[in-house]
């Protein structure tokens, strides 16, 4: 299916790109949440129209992202799980539990912003997670989880 996109997209391009993606990716996942429209003859004009609009819009998220993410940039959550003897975790930190460590610091940020490659922390000890804010702005943060005996 073509699609334009209507903001960037991590792995497949820029705002006003058409793409060609598979089709249950367009109807389930960038269509519903508005990263794209169908590449109709309507929809090319239309995007033409307001191409000015939408790429004021995408530069002042970037923007608001760049701002939070110097506040974040460095920044250490602490997370007390359950522990046993030897540093292992009876359980782990997930990305929900650091997305709400953050949030009750004051900061704004969803659990699928957090980026864990390593998957989820079964340590006790200070790990560095990233939050992606924006596809152009990723900020590191330290978690440092602490064992509860």
């Amino acid at each position: 299916m073509q699609v334009i996109l209507m903001e960037k997209v991590v792995n497949l391009g820029q705002l006003g790109d058409v793409v060609k993606v598979k089709n249950g990716f367009a109807r389930n996942f960038l269509i519903p949440q508005g990263k794209a429209k169908r590449a109709t003859e309507n929809n090319v004009a239309d995007f033409a129209l307001r191409r000015a609009e939408l790429e004021a819009a995408e530069a002042a998220k970037l923007v608001d992202a760049q701002a939070r993410g110097a506040k974040l940039n460095g920044l250490t959550v602490q997370i007390v799980q359950k522990a046993g003897v030897d540093g292992k975790l009876f359980g782990s930190v997930t990305n929900a539990d650091i997305a709400l460590a953050l949030v009750a610091q004051g900061h704004q940020v969803e659990k699928a912003q957090v980026r864990m490659p390593e998957g989820h922390l079964k340590q006790i000890g200070d790990h560095t997670v990233s939050i992606a804010l924006h596809p152009d702005v990723l900020t590191d943060v330290i978690v440092s989880v602490l064992g509860e005996q």
